[in-house]
C-alpha cells in the first residue's frame, strides 16, 4: 500500500472565538515588549556634567616693610641674690625670719649665742682701761721731769726716756681701743640682717647647731624689683642677623633699642617691656652661643627667679617683604613651593626660598612679588594647570595644609620640580 505525505499547512481555527483569542495573545505580547522596552531606557545612566572647579581662597602678594620678632627661650634670675652666710663662729640660737616671706633690707633674720662675744668685749674694754692708766702715768712722770730737764737738773736722757714712755702707752692705748672695735663687731655679728629687700629662701642650717665662716650659707636673699632675664642666640643666628643688616635685608629703628617682650608659661604677656643691658664678651665654648641679659620693672613680683620664659625680641624691621601664612608652604621633592592662580585662572606652582618665622606666617625670600595671588585654602584638591573657582575665606575651613607638608594629590611633588 503506497501511502502518500500531506503536505503542511498551519492550522487555522476554523472557529471566529478562537481566532480573537490567537490575535490578543499576540497584542499583549507586543505591549510586554514595548513595556519592557520603555523600562530598560529609563534605567540607563544619563551623560556625567563636567565636575565644578575647585573652590580656593587666594591673597594678593604686596610687599611692604614688616616689623620682626625673634623669639629666644630665657630664664629668669634675681638682679642681686645673696647669700646670708655666718661673720663668726658660735652655735645659731634662733632663726627669726619666715621662710620664703618678703624681708626687708637690716630686718634680722638670724642670732647666734652673743654671750662669748660680749665676754670678750668687756676684757678688751678692761685692757683699754688698763692702758689708758698707763698713758697717764707715763704723761705725769714726763711733766715731771721735762721742767728738770731744762734747768739741767736731769740728763737729757731720762727725758728722752719718759718721752718713749709716753708714746708706747699711748700705742697701746690705740691697740687696745681697736681691740674693743673688733670685740664690738663680732658682737654685732652674732646678730644677721638681712642684706638686700628680697624673697627669702628656706634655711639651711637649723637651731643650735655650730657654724663658722666656712659652713655652707644660712641662706639666701634675692632681690626681686628689678628681675634679669638671661638668654643666648646661636653663633649661626647672630652671623645671620650681622649678614642681613649689611645688605639691607633687615633694619633697626633709630637708635638700635630694641624692646624685650616676655610671654609666660600660659600664654599671657609679661605687662612690663624690658631693656637689653649685658651682652657677653665672648660667646660659650659648651654650647655655641652668646649671652644676653635684660632687665625688667617687677613692681607687683609676678616674676620670680629661675622661670622659664619665651623672649620676644621687638624692634626690627625687614623692608619691602613678602609675608605668607604658613599653611600656604608647601615642601616637595624640590624644596619648598607655593600654589598661585595664573592669568587664566588655573593653579600653577612656584618655586620659593623661605626665610623666618614670624608667628603664623613665613617670610619669603625669593618666589613671589607683587600681584601674585597666592592660594591660601582649598589646596588638597588642586592640580596643576587645573582652573580654580576664587572664593572669599571663610569659617569651617578644613582642608589647609600643614605647614611644611605637601598636599594628598598624587602628582604635586612632580608638579612641583617641573
Amino acid at each position: 500500500m503506497k501511502i502518500h505525505p500531506r503536505p503542511f499547512s498551519p492550522q487555522i481555527p476554523s472557529h471566529p472565538l478562537r481566532a480573537c483569542r490567537v490575535s490578543w495573545e499576540y497584542f499583549l505580547h507586543f505591549v510586554l515588549f514595548l513595556v519592557l522596552t520603555a523600562l530598560l531606557a529609563g534605567c540607563s545612566k544619563p551623560e556625567a556634567p563636567p565636575p565644578a572647579p575647585p573652590e580656593v581662597t587666594v591673597m594678593k602678594i604686596e610687599a611692604k616693610d614688616s616689623p620682626v620678632t625673634f623669639e629666644f627661650v630665657g630664664i629668669t634670675g634675681s638682679s642681686q641674690q645673696v647669700e646670708v652666710r655666718a661673720r663668726v663662729d658660735g652655735f645659731l640660737d634662733d632663726r627669726l625670719y619666715t621662710e620664703g616671706s618678703i624681708v626687708e633690707k637690716g630686718e634680722v633674720m638670724f642670732r647666734m649665742d652673743a654671750k662669748p662675744f660680749q665676754a670678750q668685749l668687756d676684757a678688751a674694754r678692761a685692757a683699754l682701761a688698763e692702758q689708758e692708766a698707763r698713758l697717764w702715768t707715763a704723761r705725769a712722770d714726763f711733766e715731771r721731769v721735762k721742767p728738770l730737764a731744762e734747768a739741767n737738773a736731769v740728763s737729757l736722757k731720762e727725758r728722752d726716756d719718759s718721752q718713749g714712755r709716753v708714746n708706747a702707752a699711748a700705742a697701746a692705748v690705740e691697740m687696745a681701743r681697736a681691740d674693743v672695735e673688733m670685740a664690738e663687731l663680732n658682737l654685732g655679728y652674732t646678730t644677721i640682717y638681712a642684706p638686700v629687700t628680697g624673697v627669702s629662701s628656706f634655711a639651711r642650717i637649723q637651731n643650735g647647731a655650730y657654724v663658722d665662716q666656712q659652713s655652707s650659707p644660712l641662706t639666701y636673699v634675692a632681690q626681686l624689683d628689678p628681675m634679669w632675664v638671661d638668654f643666648s642666640i646661636s653663633e649661626d643666628e647672630m652671623l645671620s642677623l650681622r649678614r642681613q643688616r649689611k645688605m639691607g635685608q633687615l633694619h633697626l629703628r633709630e637708635g638700635g633699642m630694641l624692646d624685650i617682650e616676655l610671654v609666660m608659661a600660659d600664654g599671657s604677656v609679661y605687662p612690663e617691656t624690658g631693656r637689653i643691658f649685658f651682652r657677653d664678651a665672648d660667646y660659650s665654648t659648651d654650647t655655641g652661643t652668646f649671652l644676653l641679659r635684660a632687665t625688667f620693672a617687677n613692681p607687683e613680683e609676678d616674676l620670680r627667679p629661675g622661670q622659664f620664659v619665651r623672649v620676644h625680641v621687638k624692634g626690627a624691621i625687614r623692608p619691602n617683604a613678602v609675608l605668607v601664612p604658613q599653611q600656604a608652604v608647601l615642601q616637595g621633592a624640590q624644596g619648598f613651593f607655593v600654589w598661585v592662580v595664573d592669568s587664566d585662572g588655573k593653579a600653577q606652582t612656584r618655586n620659593v626660598e623661605v626665610g623666618d618665622w614670624q608667628g603664623d606666617n613665613w617670610f619669603i625670600s625669593k618666589g613671589l612679588s607683587n600681584g601674585d595671588r597666592l592660594i591660601t585654602d582649598g589646596i588638597v584638591r588642586l592640580a596643576k594647570g587645573t582652573p580654580v573657582k576664587i572664593v572669599e575665606a571663610g569659617p569651617g575651613k578644613s582642608d589647609q595644609a600643614a605647614p611644611g607638608q605637601a598636599p594628598a594629590a598624587a602628582d604635586t611633588p612632580k608638579a612641583a620640580g617641573d
